[in-house]
């Protein structure tokens, strides 16, 4: 088998999307490698997916992994050897594409949500936001999550990079309605290095995307070398907990436009807990579980579990109300 001994004598191509966000995040990815191979060098191949240049939802766009897919095609096809993905963004009630696998996965940061206000803004939290008030936001989860809290605000789909989705919120560019907040995930502001204030959602609040804030690094199956060297930045803790998030996301066959939640944590005795939710739309239907893993075993049998528990409480026809 070859080892990493192959780098850096072999450029090490990655394959991300060409926005700022997704850009840090590869220079991210590429300081962790150096450290363990400091003259490792890198080749970073922007592309710009059909999902950045659509402003739609993307459900009308076939919704399953449509910032993934085409950057995947390149890999199989060996014009890249390794791509960066946000975790949240990989289907899961599909395989992944044939001949690639998840070398590693970095360590997680907060996985919190942000609740911003336009600058100038005397609101503070989610509670100060009058009846009416309308807020921006981008996922099906969110927008479920804070009707089920406060069904009398007006929750509007925003689409874009991190910096023009603020543009909108302080007017800068016009949008069709006046925003009193938008909700972004505190990793991607702090990997932007944006920082202003703004209510940050506990998780009990605002439960977590699944796999969210974690980085996936992705290569051929095949390409032992590179695999070997994905492995050495890859956060065991991390991956047991997408994995339990993942099976759970996979046994409950959810879509892209799924208004699904989990959140796996591990406690300091190295017990695992998930909890997962399954919402409609509007927030006002919603399945709720968290089991704790009490053998300390397999992550993937803690997702099935919860899984199965979401099931019994409705969580397919929830999630079969919802168009796709």
């Amino acid at each position: 088998m070859t080892t990493t001994a192959e780098y850096p004598a072999r450029t090490l191509r990655i394959g991300t999307r060409s926005s700022p966000l997704a850009l840090a995040q590869v220079d991210m990815v590429i300081a962790a490698l150096r450290e363990h191979v400091p003259d490792l060098v890198p080749e970073v191949v922007p592309v710009t997916t059909e999902a950045d240049l659509w402003q739609g939802d993307l459900a009308q766009l076939g919704g399953k992994g449509l910032y993934t897919k085409q950057i995947d095609a390149m890999l199989q096809a060996g014009a890249v050897d390794m791509a960066v993905h946000c975790v949240k963004d990989v289907p899961g009630d599909v395989p992944l594409p044939k001949g690639l696998v998840f070398a590693a996965y970095l360590e997680r940061p907060d996985v919190r949500d942000v609740l911003l206000f336009p600058e100038g803004s005397g609101y503070r939290t989610l509670a100060d936001l009058p009846p009416g008030a309308v807020v921006l936001s981008s996922a099906v989860r969110r927008k479920a999550q804070i009707l089920r809290a406060r069904p009398d605000l007006k929750v509007v789909r925003v689409r874009g990079a991190v910096g023009s989705r603020l543009e909108k919120l302080d007017g800068v560019k016009k949008i069709d309605v006046h925003a009193d907040g938008m909700v972004l995930a505190a990793a991607g502001l702090a990997r932007l290095g944006i920082d202003r204030p703004g209510y940050v959602f506990g998780t009990d609040e605002m439960l977590p995307a699944v796999g969210a804030g974690v980085l996936g690094l992705e290569c051929r199956r095949e390409d032992h070398a590179t695999a070997a060297l994905l492995e050495k930045v890859n956060h065991p803790r991390t991956q047991r907990e997408v994995t339990a998030e993942r099976v759970l996301l996979h046994n409950l066959r959810g879509h892209c436009n799924s208004p699904i939640a989990g959140y796996c944590t591990t406690e300091a005795d190295g017990q695992m807990s998930l909890r997962g939710m399954v919402f409609d739309r509007e927030g006002s239907k919603f399945a709720n579980a968290m089991m704790w893993d009490e053998h300390q075993g397999d992550p993937a049998v803690l997702g099935a579990r919860v899984a199965a528990e979401l099931l019994r409480q409705g969580a397919r026809e929830i999630i079969a109300g919802i168009p796709h």
